[in-house]
């Protein structure tokens, strides 16, 4: 256990770092959108600062720390830049309808505090715990090496589903509206109706193998929870479940949601 406190502390400081430029950006633009950004980039800085520390201070496999670090880095760097239009540039002035609906008014009316309390706090706090097997793991030598194959596996499946299925329908908005079906079900939206949730999921299980697991069964069992959390959030909270309130809303989202699976995959089915 050695190195913990100060993975835990180091990984802490950092995510409040990240929430208060981010609780800046977001006075400046009005949008509290603007934290989606923070959600990837700020697990890039604490695998990123972690890593660097562990380095410093000679802890941990340093093949193994440069390995988590470059993971994260391309999830998290690829995600802030898919969300950075919507979050931040594009629709500028207009909030994010979740982000809207959560904070009950503008963020120039409802103030910061509230931003704070209501968005940043719980994010900051979820972006923390989800972020432990990496900021542990940077700190421990490696126990169980097959784990870390299979953990780059699991982590490679679900980057395939989430870049794929961020692709596939960046596509589809791009059509006009009367040129395209009314619900999005080609592609990998045919085997799950959220693919792009269902691989960040299944992203943070590859990292839990990679960086907790993989450093022995006492830091696997101390951080599994942390990619449960995230599966149940991304499909019970925050993402599958919340998107659909608005998109059982349209034409033809009844026969889709009939064949089509609520997250996890299988193979296409006939109407």
């Amino acid at each position: 256990m050695d190195y913990w406190f100060l993975a835990l502390v180091v990984s802490l400081l950092t995510v409040v770092a990240g929430m208060a430029i981010t609780a800046v950006r977001i006075q400046q633009l009005d949008k509290a959108a603007v934290v989606d950004i923070t959600w990837g980039a700020g697990f890039v800085a604490v695998a990123v600062i972690t890593g660097a520390v562990s380095l410093s201070v000679g802890a941990g496999d340093a093949w193994r720390t440069v390995l988590l670090v470059v993971l994260v880095a391309v999830w998290g760097g690829r995600l802030a830049w898919h969300v950075r239009s919507r979050a931040s540039g594009e629709h500028q002035g207009k909030e994010d309808p979740r982000y809207a609906e959560m904070l009950g008014g503008p963020v120039s009316e409802v103030g910061i505090g509230t931003v704070a309390r209501r968005v940043l706090v719980n994010q900051g706090v979820a972006q923390w715990f989800v972020a432990l097997p990496v900021a542990l793991g940077v700190f421990q030598d490696v126990e169980l090496w097959p784990f870390v194959v299979l953990g780059l596996v699991v982590f490679g499946i679900g980057f395939f589903f989430e870049t794929v299925g961020d692709r596939q329908l960046k596509e589809y908005k791009a059509k006009p509206k009367e040129q395209r079906p009314p619900v999005m079900d080609q592609g990998l939206w045919a085997w799950t109706r959220h693919p792009n949730y269902f691989g960040d999921a299944t992203v943070w299980w590859g990292l839990w193998l990679v960086g907790g697991l993989a450093s022995g069964w006492l830091v696997g069992l101390v951080t599994v929870l942390c990619p449960v959390a995230m599966t149940f959030f991304i499909r019970n909270v925050t993402g599958a479940k919340l998107l659909e309130k608005t998109m059982s809303q349209r034409d033809g989202w009844d026969e889709y949601a009939a064949r089509v699976p609520l997250f996890f995959p299988r193979p296409p089915r006939r109407a």
